[in-house]
């Protein structure tokens, strides 16, 4: 339980965040801190704070940034810092939700796909500060018995991040503005496509996901066994090469924990 003197501290401290809020110091001087919010420093530690909170935005959203232009995308973060300050102390993480600020904000409208962007954005920093955790390989899957792999259980890598996008070529759009070799936004096939975004290692790596290969994803990702991620593949696409789609996602690291079921167990008999 809170002592008066915790709840008096949590007070001013809602009072104090308050108070960088507030677009002048006039408006926190009906509060405790009016003494403090109308010295002059205080509006140059409120204006540090809130560059701090922008440069950390542009640093967690470049992609976003690199599309919309740095100015644009400034004073977009202002009004988003305003609602929604950091959380934590590492800025490595701040920016949880500025995909639905972007998704609401009636000037990103006409870059319909400005949400999408940001969120491969996020999926890049999760994936970066993810725990680490060893990758399942191809040679661990190779080494199955045939009878056991339709049992077996594929779990995504703990880095992993992925989603579809119904509307939009995002990925793409996201991919070249990241890759300076090939940022021609120009020629796009307009089309639906997903993103695996993953850090297996090192390093964040992505690859493109077509409608079966985010089926099995999805799939494997809900706990099923490799049988019904197949059978989920085909039927988002029935044309789909399941042993190269299967190599696509074992290469780049995208499973991270394996369950084989035990050949000795018996199905229970009615």
């Amino acid at each position: 339980m809170s002592t008066p003197h915790d709840s008096s501290l949590g007070a001013f401290q809602d009072a104090f965040a308050m108070a960088l809020l507030a677009p002048a110091p006039h408006a926190a001087e009906s509060t405790a801190l009016a003494a403090l919010t109308r010295q002059p420093g205080f509006a140059i530690y409120r204006n540090t704070v809130l560059k701090g909170c922008i440069d950390a935005l542009e640093s967690n959203y470049p992609t976003v940034a690199q599309l919309v232009g740095v100015e644009w995308f400034r004073a977009a973060a202002a009004i988003h810092v305003r609602a929604a300050l950091p959380v934590e102390p590492t800025l490595a993480h701040y920016g949880d939700g500025f995909e639905a600020f972007l998704a609401g904000f009636a000037p990103a409208a006409s870059v319909p796909y400005l949400a999408d962007i940001a969120r491969l954005d996020r999926f890049w920093t999760e994936a970066h500060v993810a725990r680490d955790e060893p990758s399942i390989m191809a040679a661990d899957i190779a080494c199955l018995q045939p009878e056991l792999l339709a049992g077996t259980i594929l779990r995504p890598h703990a880095s992993a991040r992925w989603a579809w996008f119904a509307q939009h070529p995002s990925f793409t759009i996201w991919q070249r503005s990241r890759d300076a070799a090939c940022g021609d936004l120009s020629n796009l096939d307009w089309r639906a496509e997903g993103a695996l975004i993953v850090r297996p290692a090192l390093q964040v790596r992505w690859l493109a996901l077509d409608a079966a290969s985010h089926a099995f994803l999805e799939t494997c990702a809900a706990g099923n066994p490799l049988a019904a991620a197949a059978t989920a593949a085909f039927t988002a696409d029935a044309r789909a090469d399941l042993s190269a789609l299967f190599a696509r996602l074992l290469e780049i690291g995208a499973f991270g924990l394996i369950t084989i079921p035990d050949p000795t167990a018996k199905e229970d008999l009615p």
